[in-house]
């Protein structure tokens, strides 16, 4: 069995074209009926405002598949320590016997929903945008709006935080880190109704995105809402989509944002999955005034397929430590 800490995950993968293609593929093979995945096992622990999510699933024909356990704990940044942590075991699919263990800390899952944001912008998002509205300040919203810049050019972005003093810092680091001027907006509905595309990244218990702020041609990825009272998009804006997309409609249906728009009876005509989408099976966006969501739930396909993809990489450079 090989071990391989977050430092050395960190080497090995990064938001790049190559970590893109392995994403792309798990969607594909999600919507093909090519995958085994159970339902998400999730624990809230509710006292201290965290939860904990365990993700799997098999791929066809692929040696390994991944157990992931995932734990968020929302207020600790207030004690100086990242939300999310947790760690991957890759089993062999032919024996079950256990091939590595990836002490990645959360990474390989910080990475993997970024690069599904990607893909959703790609498939999904007018070709030509200018202006990018990210709603939160942390991890994940620094890691989408990187992992954007694989897919699409923009010439701005701009920043909403429910914590503002968090949204300073993010301003000073994205502007180096994108090479674009960064702003941040003190108001969400002047982020929204000036974004050509926007990407929601918290774990919000209330709409933050309302139906009438979303001008035509807009896109939105959300992907905060991966527990059943965490919701980000107000109802009625699934229903008012000319397209919307999610990554697992069983997941969306019950944990995402999907669930809250059968709960107030504004569930979209037509719901397609993504990897749909990226295979050309389910038209996306066909006109440049559509507007488009894209709901991300985090799929244990995601994490065998980012899991597999850092194993071998790993072998190949002889990184990780064997134990018995």
């Amino acid at each position: 069995m090989k071990i391989l800490t977050r430092a050395e995950l960190e080497q090995i993968v990064k938001l790049d074209t190559d970590a893109l293609s392995v994403i792309r593929e798990g969607f594909v093979a999600l919507s093909a009926g090519h995958v085994s995945m159970p339902p998400v096992l999730s624990m809230a622990i509710a006292e201290y405002n965290g939860e904990v999510d365990v993700k799997t699933a098999y791929i066809k024909g692929v040696s390994k598949f991944a157990i992931k356990v995932s734990p968020g704990f929302f207020d600790n940044p207030k004690l100086g320590l990242p939300s999310l942590n947790g760690l991957m075991i890759l089993f062999s699919s032919q024996t079950g016997l256990i091939e590595a263990l990836l002490l990645d800390k959360g990474y390989l899952t910080e990475i993997r929903t970024a690069l599904a944001g990607a893909l959703a912008a790609e498939n999904l998002a007018n070709p030509e945008i200018k202006t990018v509205g990210i709603i939160g300040a942390g991890a994940q919203a620094r890691l989408q709006a990187q992992a954007l810049k694989l897919v699409r050019k923009f010439e701005s972005l701009q920043v909403w935080s429910p914590v503002p003093e968090e949204t300073e810092k993010y301003r000073n680091e994205m502007e180096v880190a994108l090479g674009v001027p960064v702003s941040a907006q003190t108001e969400r509905r002047t982020l929204v109704e000036t974004s050509d595309l926007i990407v929601t990244t918290t774990p919000s218990h209330m709409p933050l995105v309302e139906v009438d702020w979303v001008r035509p041609g807009t896109h939105i990825t959300a992907m905060g809402s991966d527990q059943a009272e965490k919701n980000e998009l107000a109802p009625e804006l699934l229903q008012k989509a000319d397209c919307f997309v999610c990554d697992s409609v069983s997941q969306s249906e019950s944990l995402g944002e999907l669930h809250h728009a059968k709960v107030a009876g504004m569930a979209p005509e037509t719901v397609a999955e993504l990897g749909s989408v990226i295979s050309g099976n389910i038209k996306g966006r066909q006109d440049e005034n559509d507007i488009t969501i894209c709901d991300l739930t985090g799929t244990g396909v995601q994490d065998t397929a980012i899991a597999v993809y850092a194993f071998e990489k790993a072998v190949g450079l002889g990184l990780g430590n064997n134990i018995e």
